[in-house]
C-alpha cells in the first residue's frame, strides 16, 4: 500500500476512533454533570438516580446510530475542510440528527427510564469534545501534508487568473495536500502570472503526464468561452482513473441560479432575483446590531487607547471621514481611524498601494491588523453597512471600474461590509485581480446564509493575525 493510500485510510480511521471516543465520554460527563454536580440541585431528579452502566451501555449500542449520520453527511472524506468552524458546523448538525434519532428510539423502548436533561447535554459535550477531536486531526493531516506525507500530485488545466491563483495557492499551501506538477493549456503563451509555472504541454500530453508524474486530480480552470474544452478533456482521459475538479465561473455561479416560476399559467425562467428575502433582511440586520453593540463595548478600551495614539502621533482629526457608495447606489460617510498623513490625497484619489509612504507612524500598524476599521461599527449601527459584504468605494472609482470589470454594479445590491468573502479568501490590496474579487462578492450575494456570516467572521479574525496581503 502507498503512503497516499495509507494517510486516506488511517486519516479518516482515527477520526472515527476519536468520534467514538468523544460520543462516550459525552455520556459520561452528561450523566455525571446532571447527577452529580451543582446542577442536580437545581433540578432535582425526582424518579431516582438512574444506574450509570444502563447509560454507558446505551451509549455503545447508538455508536452505530452516530457513525451512519456522520457517515451519510460524508464526514470521514479526506480533505474535507481546512477551516474548523466549516466542521464544527456539520458536526452540530450531525449530533442534533443522532441525538433525535437516539431519543425516538427510547421513546418506543419504554423499559429504558432515561432523563431527557441528560441527552441535552449529551448533546452539547458531544458537539464539545468531537470538534476538539476533529480539530486535532486536522492539525495531524496538516502536519502530514507539510512534510510531504500522504500527498497528491496535481495539474492545473487552463491558463486564466483563476488557474494562476489555484496554481499559487496550493503551490504555497502545503496544508491542503495538494502538490502542483505543472499547468496544461491548448496553447503555450508565456502570460502574466504564468512565467515561472511548469508547462506540461496541450491536452493531448495529459495521458503520457498522469502516468509519468502519477497525477492524481486535475484542477480544471476554463474561462466561459473554452467550456467545450471539457468534453475533449473527458475523452482524452477516458479509462484513466483520474479525477476532475472544476472552479466555477461566474457564467457557471449564475446559472446555477436560475429557477422556473409560473405565474398565471405562464412559466417564466428567474435570471435575477433580490439576495435577500424580507426576513432574512431582518435577521441580518439583527445579527449586525447586536454582534456591533458587543464589539463596540469590548473593543472600548483598545479604542480608547488607539485614539489616544494617533491624536500623540501625527496631526490631523482622530477619525477619517470618507464618503462610499452602498446599497442601491446611495452614498453615506465611512468612518475610520486615520492611519495616514492629512496630505495623503492632496494630489487627488489615490488607491493604497504595497509599500505606500503615506502611512503615519502607528497608521501600518493599525491598518496590518484592521484596527483602523473599528470605527466602521458605528456606520454598521446606523445603518450604512454590515458586518458581512463586499466592501464599500468611491464613487470616483467606481466611475472609472464599473465599465471596465463585469458586474462591478452588482455589489451595490446588498449593504457593503467591513469583512467580506474576497477578503477572508486572501483577495485584497492592489496586488490581487480585481475580477476575482468581484466574482468572490457575486457568490456571496448570490449565497448568503446567516450561517456563511459567521463562518466569513471567524475566518476574518484569522486573516486579521496572520495575512500577508495587509498593508
Amino acid at each position: 500500500m502507498s503512503v497516499v493510500k495509507k494517510v486516506d485510510f488511517y486519516i479518516p480511521l482515527i477520526t472515527v476512533i476519536l468520534d467514538f471516543v468523544a460520543i462516550i465520554f459525552a455520556f459520561y460527563l452528561a450523566f455525571e454533570f446532571r447527577f452529580y454536580s451543582f446542577f442536580e440541585s437545581y433540578i432535582e431528579a425526582s424518579k431516582g438516580f438512574p444506574v450509570f452502566k444502563s447509560y454507558m451501555i446505551f451509549g455503545l449500542i447508538s455508536l452505530p446510530i452516530w457513525f451512519y449520520v456522520f457517515q451519510s453527511r460524508k464526514m470521514y472524506r479526506m480533505n474535507r475542510n481546512i477551516f474548523i468552524f466549516d466542521e464544527f458546523i456539520q458536526i452540530v448538525k450531525c449530533a442534533t440528527i443522532a441525538i433525535i434519532v437516539i431519543m425516538a428510539a427510547i421513546f418506543f423502548y419504554r423499559s429504558f427510564e432515561f432523563s431527557r436533561i441528560t441527552f441535552v447535554f449529551i448533546w452539547l459535550f458531544s458537539i464539545v469534545l468531537i470538534t476538539l477531536f476533529r480539530y486535532f486531526v486536522i492539525k495531524l493531516e496538516q502536519f502530514l501534508y507539510k512534510r510531504d506525507v500522504g500527498i497528491k500530485n496535481v495539474a492545473v488545466v487552463g491558463k486564466n487568473e483563476m488557474a494562476i491563483k489555484i496554481y499559487d495557492k496550493f503551490v504555497l499551501d502545503k496544508h491542503a495536500g495538494f502538490k502542483v506538477s505543472g499547468y496544461f493549456a491548448n496553447t503555450y503563451e508565456k502570460l502574466p502570472g504564468f512565467e515561472n509555472k511548469e508547462y506540461l504541454g496541450d491536452y493531448s500530453f495529459i495521458p503520457q503526464k498522469i502516468k509519468e508524474l502519477k497525477i492524481e486530480k486535475l484542477l480544471i480552470s476554463l474561462s466561459a468561452n473554452d467550456h467545450d474544452d471539457i468534453y475533449d478533456l473527458m475523452k482524452i482521459c477516458e479509462g484513466i482513473n483520474i479525477e476532475f475538479m472544476m472552479a466555477p465561473d461566474y457564467i457557471d455561479i449564475i446559472t446555477s441560479k436560475l429557477k422556473v416560476e409560473e405565474v398565471d399559467g405562464i412559466p417564466f425562467m428567474k435570471l435575477k432575483s433580490l439576495p435577500l428575502s424580507v426576513w432574512n433582511r431582518i435577521v441580518k440586520r439583527t445579527f449586525d446590531i447586536v454582534v456591533s453593540l458587543c464589539v463596540l463595548i469590548i473593543t472600548l478600551p483598545v479604542m480608547v487607547v488607539i485614539s489616544i495614539i494617533v491624536k500623540l502621533s501625527s496631526k490631523g482629526p482622530l477619525l477619517y471621514k470618507q464618503e462610499r457608495v452602498g446599497l442601491n447606489g446611495e452614498k453615506f460617510m465611512m468612518y475610520k481611524f486615520r492611519s495616514m498623513r492629512i496630505d495623503a490625497e492632496a494630489e487627488g484619489p489615490k488607491m493604497t498601494l504595497k509599500g505606500d509612504n503615506r502611512y503615519t507612524a502607528i497608521g501600518k500598524t493599525l491598518r496590518k491588523f484592521s484596527l483602523d476599521e473599528l470605527p466602521q461599527f458605528i456606520n454598521v449601527l446606523r445603518g450604512d453597512m454590515s458586518i458581512v459584504g463586499p466592501r464599500p468605494e468611491r464613487e470616483y472609482f467606481i466611475n472609472i471600474l464599473k465599465d471596465s470589470f463585469r458586474n462591478y454594479l452588482e455589489r451595490h445590491r446588498v449593504k457593503c461590509g467591513i469583512t467580506g468573502w474576497a477578503q477572508v479568501n486572501g483577495l485584497r490590496g492592489s496586488n490581487t485581480p480585481l475580477q476575482t474579487r468581484i466574482d468572490y462578492d457575486i457568490y456571496y450575494i448570490e449565497n448568503w446564509s446567516l450561517a456563511f456570516d459567521v463562518k466569513i467572521i471567524f475566518k476574518t479574525f484569522k486573516e486579521m493575525l496572520f495575512s500577508k496581503d495587509a498593508f
